[in-house]
């Protein structure tokens, strides 16, 4: 049995001072670093995603001038911009799998990208993943996609509840809660490794 950390989104554009600043962002950034460092060896891959928008129209109407921050929003993580960049509190040195989605369309799962082709279900199921740790930015949106996506890959989940943030506290409370019933663990990272699930 092998397990995985997925981090999802942590990018300047989803921490603060970004065009979609999630308040905590920089925390969870700063977290996960220090998490890694302690537990990295402890996992068989560790996947990171990034959404890397087309610089060009509307990317399948993500984009939009008038954004209702439901399915339409601001531009944001653009490819190649800074904003689309990893914040750099975030020490990527044990990444093995860099994730990009949203390639000129709406993507809010990282099991919607690829890494060198391959997509984070079979990156996962190359190494024989049957456990995940789910962290990362914004726990009512990607997190929530991402780790759906994974517990639909029959992957035993666990969402470390102090090394992810959200948009709106209500909707992430509601993120969690649909997690939990849907058969993710909810944990935090900070008093429990790898090895305590």
């Amino acid at each position: 049995m092998s397990r995985a950390l997925l981090i999802v989104d942590v990018q300047n554009d989803f921490t603060e001072g970004g065009a979609l600043a999630v308040a905590g962002g920089d925390a969870v950034a700063s977290g996960v670093s220090a998490f890694l460092e302690r537990h990295a060896t402890d996992y068989a891959v560790v996947v990171a995603s990034r959404d890397w928008h087309d610089a060009d129209g509307d990317n399948g109407g993500h984009f939009a001038p008038d954004p209702d921050y439901v399915d339409t929003w601001p531009v944001h993580c653009v490819a190649g911009s800074p904003g689309a960049a990893y914040d750099p509190l975030l020490t990527t040195d044990a990444i093995t799998h860099h994730v990009l989605k949203g390639q000129g369309r709406p993507a809010y799962s990282m099991f919607e990208g690829a890494a060198d082709g391959a997509t984070t279900g079979e990156i996962l199921a190359a190494h024989g993943v049957t456990q995940a740790d789910v962290v990362g930015i914004a726990t009512d949106h990607c997190v929530r996609a991402s780790a759906l996506d994974a517990i639909a890959h029959g992957i035993r989940v666990r969402v470390l509840t102090d090394l992810v943030a959200g948009v709106g506290a209500e909707s992430s409370a509601a993120a969690l809660a649909e997690l939990a019933h849907a058969g993710a663990d909810l944990a935090e990272g900070g008093s429990a490794g790898p090895s305590d699930a």
